[in-house]
């Protein structure tokens, strides 16, 4: 399939100002881009017009929760399902991530062990529509802490060096690409959990070196700054939340952040502390979970890694009532809202940066020659109004692997009939 866009505004990806231009896709990658009152070849291609649109990558969502059930089709107001159910859940939750234009996806846990290989499995045949995923397993805590949930094997969450890395080896050999750790606790778990450390350095150590003989990645939830001071020193890949990062912990991120990847997860918070009075979230319940605080304490942490050059990419664990699957666009709205970045700098985390978090950074998140064609057409200038990313309805286009899986109805009955006509006449 060869496709030739025209008239399009493009956003590249990299950060810099959108141009007008055009851009050729043959099979699944970008083969040519033109800027300006350049042309590409439009030999053998269908043409799509446009017409002033945005032209940008594939959005990439760096803290995924595919299993997390509640979508915005369906909101689940609980996370523990039948298995069959819950695997069905988790694929239609897919879809409705790549429905949002998000055609890549960094897995920050499951709650099914498999859950996730099995889903990339089909994703990646082709057989069912979804991000391209990079998959996790059941996120770990050690046993007897309050955040293992009842779908846990007791016997993986066992304490010290030995069944730590017992637990990265399963998980390594059954295929997963990232396991998560929970290094901190939570406030939403227990009041003042957050500040609490649930691993040893020695055993933090020990993920770390089977991690690297496993050929695997490890992302951790680390709100403690000792939590995210035994992630950085010991390998961790994807470091989530960083609430209470202090400066040692800030300069370990800046010296290491050519390696490390920071997704806070605002939007679970925001839209708890906001938005969730209609599922239980009181202002008692709100102050129990701390979430004023934890927005306030980010108020500085995320701006200082911003200047710091540390990677810091939109991803806020979505697939709780209050903050669906497919509502994830609007981390990049809070991170120019609340957070002091340019739109574009939003746009440059959510896919250039997502393209390096996958291992993709090479082929994935640009739109340039032989990058691969994961591509969103707006009606609209997000660099403007970021906020335009959340209206699913304003993503016209939206092509994965230079493969269509939306655009307008009338195009798409244009195209058939026109392989249809080149049928008939070949």
């Amino acid at each position: 399939m060869t496709t030739v866009f025209i008239n399009a505004r493009i956003f590249d990806g990299a950060g810099g100002e959108p141009f007008a231009g055009e851009v050729r896709v043959e099979g699944d990658r970008v083969t040519q881009v033109a800027a300006g009152s350049g042309q590409v070849n439009r030999e053998g291609a269908e043409v799509v017009d446009a017409a002033g649109k945005t032209l940008l990558p594939g959005l990439i969502e760096a803290h995924a929760h595919l299993s997390w059930p509640s979508s915005v089709d369906r909101l689940i107001p609980t996370m523990e399902l039948p298995a069959e159910e819950h695997l069905l859940v988790t694929a239609h939750n897919a879809k409705t991530l790549l429905d949002a234009g998000f055609t890549s996806a960094y897995s920050a846990g499951s709650l099914g062990g498999r859950f996730e290989i099995a889903l990339r499995a089909e994703i990646n045949g082709g057989w069912l529509p979804g991000p391209r995923l990079r998959a996790s397993c059941i996120e770990r805590a050690p046993e007897g802490d309050v955040a293992v949930p009842d779908v846990h094997d007791p016997d993986d969450h066992g304490r010290g060096p030995e069944a730590v890395r017992a637990y990265v080896r399963k998980w390594a050999a059954n295929g997963v690409d990232t396991i998560k750790f929970l290094l901190s606790s939570d406030d939403a778990f227990v009041p003042g959990g957050s500040h609490q450390l649930l691993y040893t350095d020695e055993e933090v150590k020990a993920a770390g070196e089977q991690a690297r003989e496993s050929g695997v990645w490890l992302a951790c939830h680390a709100h403690a700054a000792a939590s995210v001071k035994q992630a950085v020193q010991n390998g961790f890949r994807a470091i989530y939340h960083c609430t209470h990062a202090d400066e040692e912990a800030l300069d370990l991120l800046e010296e290491a952040k050519d390696r490390v990847f920071v997704a806070p997860a605002v939007g679970v918070v925001y839209t708890g502390a906001y938005e969730a009075a209609q599922f239980g979230m009181d202002a008692t319940v709100i102050a129990e979970k701390g979430m004023l605080e934890t927005l306030e304490r980010w108020s500085t942490v995320i701006p200082e890694m911003r200047r710091r050059g540390i990677r810091v990419l939109p991803g806020g664990d979505y697939g709780f009532p209050w903050n669906p699957n497919g509502a994830n666009a609007r981390d990049l709205q809070y991170f120019v809202e609340l957070y002091g970045f340019s739109p574009a700098e939003a746009l440059r985390a959510a896919t250039m940066y997502g393209g390096q978090l996958m291992g993709m950074g090479d082929e994935l998140g640009l739109v340039r020659e032989g990058y691969l064609a994961d591509l969103l057409l707006v009606d609209g200038d997000p660099l403007q109004d970021i906020g335009i990313m959340r209206d699913r309805d304003r993503i016209t286009h939206i092509m994965q692997g230079g493969r269509f899986h939306k655009r307008p109805r009338r195009e798409e009955l244009e195209s058939l009939l026109a392989l249809e006509h080149q049928s008939v006449h070949a």
